[in-house]
């Protein structure tokens, strides 16, 4: 039986693979991740409207909502 070919990445320390550099495309990381600080600031947004609309926080419009579609 053949021994298999797994290409597996070499290990490295605790931590090291943020300090090194990597072959990885940095330009398309950092969008994805100023996409996700975008998307994350409008949920949060969200959160406070609909706070100020309900009197409810984040939890409790859950709360509601949960009450609301069981009941």
């Amino acid at each position: 039986m053949a021994k298999p070919q797994f290409l597996y990445e070499p290990h490295e320390a605790f931590g090291e693979g943020l300090t090194t550099r990597r072959p990885w495309n940095t330009e398309a990381l950092a969008r994805v991740e100023r996409l996700n600080g975008r998307v994350a600031m409008l949920g949060f947004a969200a959160a406070l409207i609909g706070e100020w609309l309900t009197g409810y926080g984040p939890a409790g419009q859950l709360l509601a909502l949960l009450r609301w579609y069981l009941g």
